[in-house]
């Protein structure tokens, strides 16, 4: 006779029955404060690089993890994919599929972590690395970094997972706790192994990627513990689930996925082609150090906030439409897209105001690379507010199981639009550095507007979610 299941903490039945911006709110600000923070870990990595290493560091840092998010985000694709099987049972009420649903990713991004994220990574890592421009000292400092990450982030995608199906199913301050560990710990592990402590030699730009590992790996093995042996999650597993592979499920978590995963993919290609623009322009060096610092750092304070708001979006979607009630779904969206909008806002005006002292927290002292990181800067103040919006209505298009409008969106917003008009003026004028950061801001507006006309269409109002010859839909 099967062990009965442990009785598990109940869902937030708040989400489908209470307050909107109560429900938006609870769900975004946990995520919100702990990207904010992983963000601010990052911008010590970079701090530290700059400082002990030089602007090659800093370049090498973004270039890396730019290459490394293309291969990464596809193996994340399950993620969205569980978020909106999640999302949907939890509206329901059904906790069994939840827990069923999450163990199937679990074994899926195990299966693909291993044999797909390592190995290719791995051998592709000096070919992706070309595809950029990266100059030889750029390259010489990203090469191990992008190697270390591709080949031990199991740990990290088993946290990222956990977080998604824990927030999906109304729990967002659990993430939140664990990811204030893994913050402290990378933070800590990073000073030692950039800097060298004792009798740990200075791994430099290496060391980023050396603590970056270890703490998701740690972190990833104690969530990992209590996803097994806890009764204090939304999620857990028992002795008296059927621990096969459940191939409805694991299809239902591709058929979602798989667009989102493509659609990460696309994004993050349309980010190494600028990349390789980047590295064209006459002083690239210095070019890609100002685009990792402004682009994947400073902006990353309005980025990671939205996506907390994305996935808060997601999650009250996606339960309200499990739940039968598609009007609450859009005014969840309504409500994130304007959080999102204030807070853009406001990193947006510092921006203006102060990016020389922003760009010297990093050790951007180089006169070529502040005056081009300014310039970048600026447009990115506007950007920033069209980026929020969008990243709001995507959550509530995936969340809701339209993943397959963003993908068409960022083909043409990230990839069809700024690729063109970097292609073009290069072809024609000759591409100057202003050329390119006009470039992403109208790619930004057009992935804002896509985004909210697909959205108000309310096609995802007809998506329904099968599993096992059970229906949850309109």
């Amino acid at each position: 006779m099967a062990a009965a299941p442990r009785l598990a903490k109940q869902f937030d039945r708040s989400i489908v029955e209470g307050p909107i911006p109560r429900a938006v709110w609870q769900l975004a600000w946990p995520t919100m404060l702990h990207n904010v923070i992983g963000g601010f870990q990052g911008i010590v990595d970079h701090v530290m690089v700059g400082h002990y290493v030089g602007f090659a560091g800093n370049a090498a840092i973004g270039v890396a993890w730019q290459i490394f998010l293309v291969v990464m985000l596809f193996v994340n694709s399950l993620f969205v994919g569980m978020g909106v099987l999640v999302a949907r049972f939890a509206g329901a009420n059904d906790p069994e599929k939840v827990n069923r649903t999450v163990y199937q990713a679990l074994l899926t991004t195990l299966v693909m972590s291993f044999g797909l994220l390592a190995p290719i990574g791995y051998f592709l890592s000096p070919t992706l690395l070309d595809l950029v421009n990266a100059t030889p000292e750029v390259r010489a400092e990203a090469l191990p970094y992008l190697r270390i990450m591709f080949l031990f982030s199991i740990g990290m995608m088993v946290f990222f997972m956990l977080g998604g199906a824990l927030r999906s199913a109304g729990d967002a301050k659990t993430p939140l706790r664990f990811g204030l560990g893994l913050t402290f710990l990378n933070l800590v592990l990073n000073v030692i192994f950039i800097r060298g402590l004792g009798p740990i030699p200075a791994f430099g730009t290496t060391g980023a990627a050396m603590g970056t590992v270890i703490a998701g790996a740690l972190v990833g093995l104690v969530a990992l513990h209590r996803l097994f042996f806890s009764d204090h999650w939304v999620v857990q597993f028992h002795r008296g689930m059927n621990w096969r592979p459940d191939w409805s499920i694991i299809r239902s978590l591709f058929k979602f996925g798989i667009p989102a995963g493509f659609q990460g993919v696309a994004m993050n290609v349309g980010g190494v082609i600028l990349l390789a623009f980047v590295g064209s322009l006459e002083q690239s060096g210095q070019a890609q150090a100002a685009y990792a610092v402004s682009y994947t750092q400073l902006f990353s304070l309005i980025t990671w906030t939205s996506v907390g708001l994305m996935g808060a979006a997601a999650a009250v979607a996606g339960q309200n439409l499990g739940a039968g009630h598609p009007d609450r779904a859009v005014h969840g969206v309504h409500v994130a897209s304007v959080i999102g909008l204030a807070v853009a806002g406001a990193v947006g005006l510092l921006f203006l105001t102060i990016p020389r002292a922003l760009l010297g927290i990093f050790g951007m002292e180089d006169p070529v690379v502040v005056n081009i990181g300014e310039q970048l800067l600026t447009y990115l103040s506007v950007s920033g507010l069209f980026i929020a919006v969008a990243l709001s209505y995507t959550g509530g298009l995936q969340g809701t199981g339209d993943t397959k409008g963003p993908l068409y969106i960022s083909l043409v917003s990230q990839i069809a639009v700024p690729i063109g008009i970097c292609s073009v003026i290069q072809a024609t004028t000759g591409l100057a550095p202003r050329d390119i950061w006009l470039a992403i801001l109208v790619g930004h507006v057009t992935r804002c507007g896509l985004s909210v006309l697909r959205f108000r269409q309310g096609r995802w109002r007809e998506i329904e979610v099968h599993i096992g010859g059970a229906a949850t839909g309109k």
